[in-house]
């Protein structure tokens, strides 16, 4: 195996990756992102930002969308654990409306890349998460459209346990359905 596995998924340009990481009983080290390796795995993209957040077991951040100036996203915990989700919403597409999901944990050490076109969302597992992505735009605050998490028209099965409280924004309360977006496009 090389420096990265890319796995497909179901949909389109959705795709797992795994780094290799190399240990000891220091620890380890491995690359996250490497430009070549992922132009070598059917990745060209000219990522412009990196962000990080860290969320509290429970909070549930999605789904978000930039409409006019989507983003590509590269997606990965750093510390702790999610279950990551991005739901396909590129217009002719033949997975339109279908959604993959995957854990993301500091233990497994995969990323997920997210296409344009894509709403994206994920929620905390474990007490506390960080959560890392690379963007290949910038964030436009005008820009961004939202869904509920729980969206009938998606389907999403989240891994949530029955005793989890899921903690949303103010802004993430107040999601149109998606039902809504479609008919005001």
């Amino acid at each position: 195996m090389g420096k990265f596995n890319f796995i497909k998924t179901s949909i389109d340009g959705v795709v797992v990756i795994e780094p290799t990481a190399y240990g000891d009983s220091r620890g380890y080290f491995m690359e996250t992102y490497q430009k070549e390796d992922f132009k070598a795995g059917g990745i060209d993209i000219d990522f412009v930002q990196d962000n990080q957040s860290m969320s509290t077991k429970g909070v549930l951040r999605g789904m978000h969308l930039q409409k006019n100036f989507p983003q590509t996203k590269l997606v990965r915990c750093i510390r702790g654990e999610v279950f990551d989700v991005c739901v396909d919403l590129r217009e002719g597409s033949p997975t339109y409306g279908k959604w993959e999901g995957v854990v993301l944990s500091a233990e497994n050490k995969r990323q997920f890349l997210v296409p344009k076109g894509f709403a994206h969302g994920f929620v905390v597992l474990s007490d506390e998460a960080e959560f890392c992505y690379k963007v290949d735009d910038y964030y436009h605050p005008n820009d961004e459209v939202g869904f509920m998490w729980n969206d009938p028209d998606f389907g999403i099965e989240w891994p949530i346990p029955d005793d989890m409280e899921i903690i949303l924004s103010d802004k993430d309360k107040v999601h149109a359905p998606f039902s809504e977006y479609n008919k005001n496009k």
